[in-house]
């Protein structure tokens, strides 16, 4: 388990442990994995059929349900406790979006100059 004092709130279920480097799911304290790769990669992927999710409102060929030809529905679970972290919606083929990367080093630099703390999982400035 993360040292609380280390511990950044990034996102509702996702924490950055600033001092060991590293993501955690913050609903049951299990590690996603090195805090300077995508976090998504530590999770429980599920990939949907967008019909499954939305169906068709009415029949024939403009039925309104994604068109699984055209978009995914990936789901991103975490391997501890199984909290939905994260859903996206892609293009078939489509690599997973990279979508949070913390300049990991000026960040600690700028805790360790006592410019910001770390207080309640949040950053503040001292200034």
């Amino acid at each position: 388990m993360a040292d609380k004092a280390d511990l950044l709130r990034i996102t509702e279920y996702l924490d950055l442990d600033l001092g060991r480097e590293q993501w955690h799911c913050n609903r049951c304290g299990r590690a996603l994995g090195p805090a300077r790769e995508n976090y998504k990669k530590g999770c429980l992927i599920y990939d949907r059929d967008p019909r499954e999710i939305h169906p068709a409102i009415v029949e024939g060929q403009y039925s309104f349900s994604p068109d699984p030809l055209w978009v995914r529905i990936v789901e991103f679970y975490c391997p501890g406790c199984g909290t939905q972290m994260e859903t996206e919606y892609l293009p078939p083929g489509h690599p997973l979006t990279w979508d949070i990367e913390i300049d990991i080093d000026a960040l600690k630099q700028r805790v360790s100059n006592g410019e910001f703390v770390i207080k309640n999982q949040r950053i503040e400035s001292t200034q």
